[in-house]
């Protein structure tokens, strides 16, 4: 899901643990073994993906587009001790990225509601394997820490093709071992149905309106595994589900549809707004 570019700005504010989980001084929580970053409950997170970038927030995680921004700007946000996640959409097809024509029109299904987006094909790992392969190799070049694939829950959705539960599988299990093998943690977007049998592949999950659906708790599989859920809300305000986030230990933003620099965070006992 990308938004049109709209510009935004807000001002910094300290995270803060959600109630009832420790504090979470920062985001550097590594796996050894692994040699990959493993984001815990309780961070507190930035989401944006339109926009002029405002790194001033104070917070452990940011997500931001992948394509959209250079090492540089990764850079910026490390300097100021943040971990950052890579955007990309690996479900969904985008005709305004710079890769667009390297997709065979075999691949390409119906519209996903987004304007030039259309879903992907996601049985032909094959053709798609070496496509992603790429950008996520792009993230981690760029010194990214984390990936955030978008769009990966198309089985359940009218993509004009004949998708199956075990085909998303086998696709979102291929996403993961891609980053994992370009040393980068990565997310799971969605997908609720599927988390009891994902979980173990991610290292944390992202979830749009959780809250507004009733399904918050079916993302506790990790936080049980002591992984992070990023979960933002669009239409509920913050002080409709922050309790109940906090309780879970959900990582919790309201954020706008544009996904711009405006946030509130469950993270501040009140959910104040860091944007005028």
């Amino acid at each position: 899901m990308v938004s049109p570019l709209l510009s935004g700005c807000t001002s910094g504010e300290p995270p803060h643990a959600p109630a009832g989980r420790p504090a979470a001084a920062s985001a550097d929580a590594a796996d050894p073994a692994a040699g990959r970053w493993r984001p815990r409950p309780g961070l507190d997170w930035q989401w944006q993906l339109s926009g002029r970038l405002d790194p001033t927030v104070d917070v452990p995680v940011y997500d931001i587009d992948g394509f959209d921004h250079d090492a540089a700007v990764v850079a910026g946000l490390h300097g100021r001790g943040s971990k950052v996640v890579c955007y990309l959409s690996t479900g969904a097809h985008e005709d305004f990225r710079p890769d667009a024509d390297a997709f065979p029109a075999a691949l390409l299904g119906k519209g996903n509601g987004w304007d030039g987006e259309r879903w992907l094909d996601v049985r032909r790992t094959d053709l798609l394997g070496p496509l992603m392969e790429t950008r996520i190799a792009m993230c981690a070049e760029k010194g990214f820490d984390a990936v955030e694939p978008d769009n990966m829950d198309g089985y359940r959705n009218d993509t004009g093709f004949p998708l199956t539960a075990a085909d998303q599988l086998a696709y979102n299990r291929l996403i993961a071992r891609i980053a994992h093998r370009h040393g980068l943690a990565v997310g799971l977007k969605n997908d609720l149905d599927q988390i009891p049998a994902l979980e173990p592949d991610f290292d944390f999950a992202v979830n749009e309106q959780c809250a507004q659906y009733e399904e918050c708790e079916e993302l506790v599989p990790f936080v049980e595994a002591d992984k992070a859920v990023f979960h933002v809300e669009y239409e509920l305000p913050a002080a409709a589900f922050c309790a109940r986030s906090r309780e879970l230990g959900l990582s919790s933003l309201e954020k706008k549809y544009e996904l711009g620099a405006w946030r509130r965070s469950c993270a501040t006992d009140a959910g104040e707004s860091t944007a005028p």
